[in-house]
């Protein structure tokens, strides 16, 4: 199989990180990684507002952390903040002919449920599977032009250009696939950038997910056990059958012990501890690896989808 060289970058509410990946989606190596960070106030995540308040921190901070790699590379796999976007499960009774209906049909759903105009809306959607009543699933993620187009403008300026872009959440969990493909059933628990994500998946399929900004110290663990029981609780109410085999947990190494613990005590079995060096190789003995590498999690994720 061919391998082919890739770079990642993820965005968070205090650093940027870059990571370059080389091999392939199935043996992927890790060639190198590099940060900078943000001074405070430089980002601020929102959905409907611009994210970037300091651009010209924001592009040096991008320009220091590529050239630090000492790569040449223009094209980037971009991993944003998850409050930048919003990430849902829709049913959806109306069928569509092709993907072009089917994001004309979502935008009409989404008019009353966004906080500006849906026409201002950049949407994507992947189908997940079809109830019994013939209804599809799809997985929904939005976010507003504006803001899209604000990364896209700064990361230009950076002499950068995005060949892609998604959310954390999607590229914290991207690291781990084969791992995660090996348990049909089973719940995701992420904590990343004061963010909480919370999945579960049920033969093989996404039936929930929830992504939830924590306020204030991340080590308050109150209203994480909450949020965690509830959504559980949610997801049996809907899908009684949804037996979960496993639970996976992936949090700083500082909060590590405290987050599993709080998924025991909200779902029950033992966590299975996620760790970002065991999912991949690492190539070239110059390369000094990061303790801990978990920082850089969705850049190498990212990474990964450009492979």
């Amino acid at each position: 199989m061919f391998s082919r060289k890739s770079l990642g970058v993820s965005v968070s509410s205090s650093a940027v990180a870059f990571a370059r990946v080389d091999g392939s989606p199935s043996a992927p190596l890790l060639e190198s990684v590099s940060s900078r960070p943000l001074s405070p106030g430089t980002l601020r995540p929102s959905l409907r507002d611009l994210n970037v308040l300091n651009p010209q921190g924001f592009v040096i901070a991008l320009q220091e952390a590529r050239n630090a790699l000492f790569c040449r590379g223009k094209y980037v796999s971009v991993s944003l903040p998850d409050s930048s976007g919003r990430v849902m499960l829709l049913e959806m009774e109306e069928r569509f002919k092709n993907r072009s209906e089917g994001l004309e049909i979502l935008r009409w759903k989404l008019k009353k449920k966004l906080p500006f105009d849906a026409a201002e809306a950049h949407l994507d959607y992947q189908p997940i599977g079809t109830r019994e009543n013939g209804d599809s699933v799809v997985l929904v993620v939005v976010a507003y032009r504006p803001v899209i187009a604000q990364y896209e403008e700064l990361f230009a300026a950076a002499g950068l250009i995005p060949a892609g872009i998604d959310l954390n959440c999607f590229n914290l969990s991207r690291l781990f696939e084969r791992r995660l493909a090996k348990s049909e059933s089973y719940a995701l628990l992420t904590h990343f950038d004061s963010h909480l994500g919370i999945m579960f998946v049920a033969r093989g399929k996404l039936e929930f997910i929830r992504i939830r900004e924590l306020a204030g110290d991340d080590a308050e663990f109150d209203s994480v056990h909450q949020e965690i029981r509830r959504s559980y609780l949610s997801y049996k109410a809907k899908t009684p059958e949804g037996e979960i085999k496993n639970v996976f947990c992936l949090a700083p190494p500082q909060l590590a012990s405290g987050f599993c613990g709080i998924a025991r005590d909200a779902i029950g079995g033992e966590p299975v501890l996620l760790e970002p060096k065991s999912a991949l190789e690492i190539r070239g003995k110059d390369f000094s690896v990061p303790d801990p590498l978990f920082p850089f999690t969705p850049a190498i994720g990212t990474a990964l989808r450009a492979l």
